[in-house]
């Protein structure tokens, strides 16, 4: 029977999820709503087939498991310590916040202090699958928004390691608040240990038994291994450091991703942890009960106004006050104006200790519901919000003041009488690199825009004139001197504003010669449309190169090579060559 009750959990969860998915979907939504939609009407709360709670909960922990480990492959330590400055005071500052804040609405609601401080830290965290899933359906986890916002994170999963040592100390009552310093240090001692243990040894250890493994050719050992090191990591992090899976499933990816075989480990390997984050809403929204959204509506919008007005107002503020633009601001904002997981993970804890009542608890899972739902809406107005603003310049210039440190903020290049002699670059990667040194050999100034400061600042130690923004923004042209400059030169691949970028560089220097690049052919027509003078596709360019290679190797004249080059062109393009 308890394998029946084990498959029908998943069957019914996974249809429930794809049902409601595809419905949110098409009408505009994230998928994630769906989901949890679906789990809402599975869960003990509503009429109809009831899906059992504990068997989904823990299929959704190996969801959050396998999606840190996924976040770890991507998201390297030099990215981590590169956002340190801001991450650590960031998180500090907003997770303080957002517990006073819920203390203050447990007082007033008449709970004891104890539960005070249960229910703001629960608020306090924002969720990791949340974040990551929104960053990736817009495109920006790896942004520099999104480096912050996952340096944030990783610090908040920190404290959260803490908390969850240091609250049956403090509400507990059993050992006493003495041991307070040495909880402390004993915390703080494990989590150095597993970090020694998985960065020092995991480094030397991982690659080498994947090595192995790969040498066998067998696929299925392979994909097998990487579970194993995920998993494995994770639950010895539990069991042997007494510190969260999560966190050392996300350690376990940056051993990973670090080796050789990072790309074939995301590709082989991890596919199915959106079956099991797909699992996680489901088990988040089968907590729902609907008729609380009715019977406390007071407690509940004072709970959401901290989610997602209270936290999110304090990261918008630390980010700009530390000189990062104001749409990099409002994105790590936006994204974090939510909780999950670590917040049920608190609560359970709460209840445990017997110092959070039924009704907190409700609480927390409905505003995370309702914030989950609302997260992806409200990312999605990150951009216009930032466009309606700029359109206001007395409020853009409160919000996006001319920035004076070295980092790059809108500085201005020098102008030269000869715009020949000047060519802007977007995008600073390995094309980038490639067409700055071409210019830079035939006389002619690059001016590299680019939206990582690191890379501004490497480019500028090499004495070339870089400017630190998004090229989408009309200012960010002007800085790097689009009125002087003859050639324009989008070099980043996929590109989400190239056709932004273009027409304002057309209205800011209609001479201007616009070569731009895209990943697809179908891209093409849509940016010549923007204005761009030439369009070159990662698609159209290998098929061409491949015609042309398989027509020499089958000893064509020059004169077919032409005739066929033209043709393949009209093919792929609707034109000649």
């Amino acid at each position: 029977m308890h394998n029946i009750d084990f498959i029908a959990t998943v069957a019914a969860g996974l249809t429930a999820a794809l049902a409601f998915g595809y419905l949110t979907q098409r009408v505009g939504l994230s998928p994630i709503v769906g989901y949890l939609i679906g789990g809402t009407l599975l869960g003990p709360y509503t009429p109809g087939y009831v899906a059992d709670t504990s068997i989904a909960e823990q299929l959704a922990e190996i969801g959050v498991v396998l999606l840190m480990f996924g976040v770890g492959l991507q998201f390297h330590i030099g990215e981590l310590l590169a956002v340190r400055r801001i991450a650590i005071p960031g998180a500090i500052a907003q997770s303080a916040a957002a517990t006073a804040l819920g203390a203050g609405i447990a007082y007033a609601a008449g709970w004891l202090p104890a539960a005070g401080i249960v229910f703001g830290i629960a608020l306090s965290v924002a969720s990791t699958v949340v974040l990551v899933r929104v960053l990736t359906d817009f495109r920006d986890l790896h942004t520099r928004a999104g480096h912050i916002a996952v340096g944030w994170l990783v610090v908040e999963d920190l404290f959260t390691v803490l908390a969850l040592v240091l609250l049956p100390i403090l509400v507990g009552g059993g050992r006493g608040a003495t041991n307070i310093p040495l909880a402390l240090v004993t915390t703080a001692l494990k989590v150095a240990a597993l970090v020694i243990f998985t960065i020092v040894v995991g480094q030397r250890l991982v690659p080498a038994l994947l090595d192995r493994v790969a040498a066998t050719g067998s696929r299925e050992l392979f994909t097998l291994t990487v579970l194993v090191v995920a998993l494995g990591i994770a639950f010895g992090s539990a069991v042997l450091f007494g510190v969260s899976m999560a966190l050392g499933a996300f350690l376990a990816g940056m051993v990973v991703g670090r080796s050789d075989y990072s790309l074939r480990a995301a590709s082989e390997a991890l596919p199915m942890r959106d079956a099991f984050a797909v699992l996680f809403f489901v088990s988040v929204g089968m907590l729902l009960d609907p008729q609380f959204l009715f019977e406390a509506p007071g407690l509940l919008a004072a709970t959401l106004a901290v989610v997602m007005i209270g936290k999110p107002l304090v990261a918008l503020v630390i980010v700009r006050l530390l000189g990062y633009p104001f749409r990099t601001a409002l994105s790590v904002a936006v994204a974090l104006a939510q909780i999950g997981e670590f917040s049920f993970i608190l609560s359970s804890l709460g209840r445990e200790l017997g110092v959070l009542p039924d009704v907190a608890t409700n609480t927390i899972v409905a505003v995370s519901i309702v914030s989950i739902m609302a997260n992806p809406l409200l990312y999605r107005l990150v951009v216009p919000i930032e466009r309606w603003a700029s359109r206001h310049p007395r409020l853009w210039r409160l919000l996006e003041p001319a920035a004076t440190k070295d980092d790059g903020h809108a500085q201005r290049v020098p102008s030269m009488t000869d715009p020949s002699h000047r060519a802007i670059v977007v995008g600073y990667g390995p094309t980038g690199r490639t067409v700055t040194r071409l210019l830079q050999e035939n006389g002619i100034e690059p001016v590299v825009v680019d939206l990582n400061i690191d890379t501004v600042r490497r480019v500028r130690d090499a004495d070339i004139t870089a400017v630190y923004g998004d090229a989408a923004q009309r200012e960010t042209l002007e800085s790097a001197g689009i009125h002087q400059a003859a050639t324009l030169v989008l070099a980043s691949a996929g590109m989400e504003q190239s056709e932004t970028v273009i027409r304002a560089a057309r209205e800011l220097n209609p001479a201007i010669y616009v070569l731009a690049r895209s990943a697809y052919l179908r891209d093409v027509g849509r940016l010549e449309a923007a204005g761009a003078n030439k369009v070159f596709s990662g698609e159209g360019e290998v098929a061409l190169a491949f015609n042309e290679t398989i027509l020499e190797r089958l000893g064509a004249t020059p004169e077919q090579l032409d005739r066929e080059r033209d043709r393949a062109h009209e093919d792929l393009f609707g034109r000649a060559g």
